[in-house]
């Protein structure tokens, strides 16, 4: 089996024959073709299969109301006691308002309300206690925003008491592996979802993970979710795919992964990139303490846009937006 990353670039004048990647303003002419037992080649675009071809350009449809053919900016509001980076500084319900009031003012189009913390070593919390942190909040953001909401869980209960406090979409980093009630209740309900690939859980994924080749495993482990989604009735159109990095990786993995990333717009879906603070930030960049990696996470969510990315999950939403607009304007 092949696989075929497009090679991504931007411009206004564009060598005749050249795709537009996933309905927006980048482009490609060549695709990289990945192949388990051969090494890299380079191909015009030309020679795509007709069902790769058709799913890199097609436009994404809306999602959750927000268009995919724009970079759009997801802020993190985790309502935890433990999360790595921010845990506690939203426990109070007005805190966690002001707190996402302030990051859709800042340039964030959706907000991610999460109540427990799957940070490398972190314990399953209660479906009570979660409920109990997330679906308060969610209702008083609702109470002053129409703006989409987004519950960070992998818990069906969980999801539904968010759905029915105002939440826009499901976002659950097991790839809805963790709970198989969690998926048809996204299908009832009729609501964007976003999978992730994580291997093993929070307590154990980062204990030495393995891959035989992580950018094609993850992907076609991504491909079998996607599928597994549909055939439950959430319409392909309404997935968002994230490959994961940090869950069940090791640094090299996850600059594999980020070097990669045009490879999964294969999946016809649009893309969540989550890089914000993260561990291998603060090993390359050479800063232990999580909230200061901000320029760190900026510099890679930028690489992530440049490859078509159109969602990028952050904690420094005033500055990730600001970045955003110098960088599509000196493009």
């Amino acid at each position: 089996m092949s696989y075929y990353r497009p090679l991504v670039r931007h411009g206004d004048a564009r060598p005749e024959g050249a795709i537009h990647l996933a309905g927006s303003a980048l482009w490609f002419t060549e695709v990289e073709i990945l192949d388990r037992s051969a090494p890299p080649r380079i191909a015009p675009a030309g020679l795509l299969p007709e069902d790769i071809r058709l799913r890199l350009m097609s436009r994404r449809a809306a999602i959750a109301g927000l268009d995919m053919t724009q970079p759009q900016i997801m802020g993190i509001l985790n309502v935890t006691p433990d999360s790595f980076s921010d845990g506690g500084q939203h426990d109070e319900l007005a805190a966690a308002q002001s707190a996402a009031v302030r990051m859709l003012a800042d340039g964030a189009s959706i907000i991610d309300v999460g109540g427990e913390s799957t940070r490398p070593g972190a314990d399953v919390v209660e479906e009570m206690a979660e409920i109990a942190r997330t679906a308060p909040v969610i209702a008083a953001i609702r109470e002053v925003s129409a703006a989409p909401i987004s519950i960070d869980t992998r818990k069906a209960t969980v999801a539904m008491e968010a759905l029915d406090a105002g939440a826009s979409l499901i976002n659950d980093v097991s790839g809805f592996t963790f709970d198989a009630a969690l998926a048809p209740l996204a299908a009832q309900a009729g609501v964007p979802v976003c999978v992730m690939h994580a291997q093993g859980d929070p307590k154990t994924m980062q204990e030495n993970p393995q891959y035989d080749n992580v950018v094609l495993d993850v992907y076609d482990s991504l491909a079998a979710q996607v599928d597994q989604l549909e055939a439950t009735g959430v319409l392909r159109e309404q997935i968002v795919v994230d490959p994961g990095i940090g869950f069940g990786k090791s640094q090299a993995h996850n600059l594999a992964l980020l070097r990669n990333l045009s490879l999964f717009h294969g999946l016809g879906c649009p893309i969540l990139l989550g890089v914000s603070r993260k561990r291998f930030i603060g090993t390359i960049g050479k800063e232990p303490r999580a909230d200061r990696r901000m320029a760190g996470s900026i510099a890679v969510g930028l690489a992530g846009f440049a490859q078509g990315v159109q969602m990028l999950r952050v904690h420094d939403v005033a500055e990730t937006a600001q970045a955003l607009r110098l960088w599509q304007a000196t493009r």
